[in-house]
């Protein structure tokens, strides 16, 4: 069985959404997947509600601030990063021991926008891919040599937006 790289990127809403939405499909006909999520906030409604679809599908979150990476004050920036770390050696220990048939690296790019990993980091991990595995990587921009390792990539941009507390009204 060949595993893929996919990623989606850009500055549109949806990319956690399209690979939650992939996760779900490969969860309902068996496999199992492992969604980290990098650079958000420690709780939400969303993470929630994920978590009922244990033990199918788990989503893990490292970091224990109460706001995204970029509203924390540089000295929580610098406490995030020790829990950014953390996440990353948990993703390799996935990648090494292939726990799962699908790992999502969410917002996994946007590490290399704060310059909290390099390009070669990433690389890395992403060499560390089993034959087998599928994986998903999100993120705002997408790196030439990301580019270049990737089997699919979808550029999710908005051309008419609507603000989302808008969309959830009744």
């Amino acid at each position: 069985m060949y595993g893929s790289i996919q990623v989606y990127y850009g500055n549109g809403r949806g990319k956690t959404t399209a690979s939650l939405g992939l996760g779900i499909r490969a969860a309902g006909i068996g496999k199992k997947v492992i969604m980290v999520q990098f650079l958000k906030e420690k709780h939400s409604y969303t993470l929630d509600f994920l978590k009922r679809l244990e033990p199918e599908l788990k989503v893990f979150r490292f970091e224990k601030a109460a706001s995204n990476y970029e509203m924390l004050s540089p000295q929580e920036q610098e406490e995030q990063k020790v829990n950014i770390i953390n996440a990353l050696n948990y993703t390799k220990k996935v990648m090494d021991t292939g726990q799962c048939d699908l790992l999502i690296l969410d917002n996994i790019l946007s590490l290399i926008d704060y310059k909290i990993i390099d390009i070669e980091e990433l690389m890395k991990i992403l060499e560390m891919k089993r034959p087998s595995m599928n994986l998903i990587i999100t993120g705002r921009t997408l790196p030439d040599q990301v580019a270049g390792k990737a089997d699919c990539i979808y550029k999710i941009q908005t051309e008419k937006e609507q603000p989302f507390d808008k969309i959830l009204e009744r």
